[in-house]
């Protein structure tokens, strides 16, 4: 027996190793590409959890007196939210949206409070606060669109300041669950969205419109609301091909 077992141990055929030499070369490449694809999703996640970190800097450095108030074109490219402005498709504002000598002071007091510069010397500030309770959402808003900003919260796309007459459209990148505008595509009509403008005063909206667009539909952007606030909500769908437009206007009590 002992016989045999040596024989087979020193007579192995090439054929049998080299296919034991493949066997090894496939599980090592199988090994290092797991290793690889690993690494890739811990660092997709590491990046997602640091720009949730900065949103909440960007919150936290805001000192708004939050309190209730009662008062009584544009197209979306195929990466990710990235946006581009199009001065053709585009509609004036209407100058109800003035701003008082009150919201100049403040937003003066924000730009100087809340003023941060990206890595490439692009200089933002917040503008006002998002919040929706039905799905624990409080994010700042900045002042404008910009891949690398874009990064840090949602930001203002286009429109008018918030809580102006118009439609303020603003954008936040779409994390799978991860924050940011993840949830958003979970809400329905009549579900509400909070704004907190840089005076402090807060309005309702409620949802009354949902719907995806391609990203070259535009119509999303309109300014055209009777003289009423509007906002409009602007994600990318869970595979980044669609947008997941979401439409609100004032609450009215």
């Amino acid at each position: 027996m002992n016989q045999i077992l040596m024989f087979e141990k020193y007579n192995v055929s090439p054929e049998i190793k080299r296919k034991r030499l493949i066997y090894k070369v496939n599980f090592f490449i199988a090994l290092i590409l797991i290793i690889i694809l690993f690494s890739y999703y811990a660092y997709a996640e590491y990046s997602k959890y640091v720009e949730e970190e900065q949103a909440k800097q960007v919150l936290n450095s805001i000192n708004f007196s939050i309190e209730e108030y009662d008062d009584t074109n544009v197209k979306l490219t195929k990466d990710s939210e990235t946006v581009v402005l199009d001065d053709s498709k585009t509609e004036t504002i209407e100058d109800p949206n003035k701003r008082t000598p009150e919201e100049d002071q403040a937003y003066k007091k924000a730009v100087n409070q809340t003023t941060k510069t990206t890595k490439s010397g692009d200089k933002y500030y917040t503008i006002g606060v998002i919040e929706i309770p039905k799905i624990n959402l409080s994010y700042g808003i900045l002042n404008k669109t910009t891949d690398e900003i874009l990064k840090l919260s949602p930001t203002k796309f286009w429109g008018p300041d918030p809580n102006k007459i118009g439609n303020l459209c603003i954008v936040g990148h779409n994390y799978r669950n991860t924050k940011f505008f993840s949830k958003v595509p979970t809400l329905v009509k009549g579900d509400i969205i909070k704004i907190t403008d840089v005076t402090g005063k807060t309005i309702e909206y409620e949802i009354y419109d949902m719907y995806v667009v391609e990203p070259e539909n535009v119509s999303a952007t309109s300014q055209k609301t009777n003289g009423k606030r509007e906002i409009t909500l602007i994600t990318c769908t869970d595979d980044s091909v669609n947008r997941v437009i979401v439409k609100a206007r004032e609450k009215q009590n």
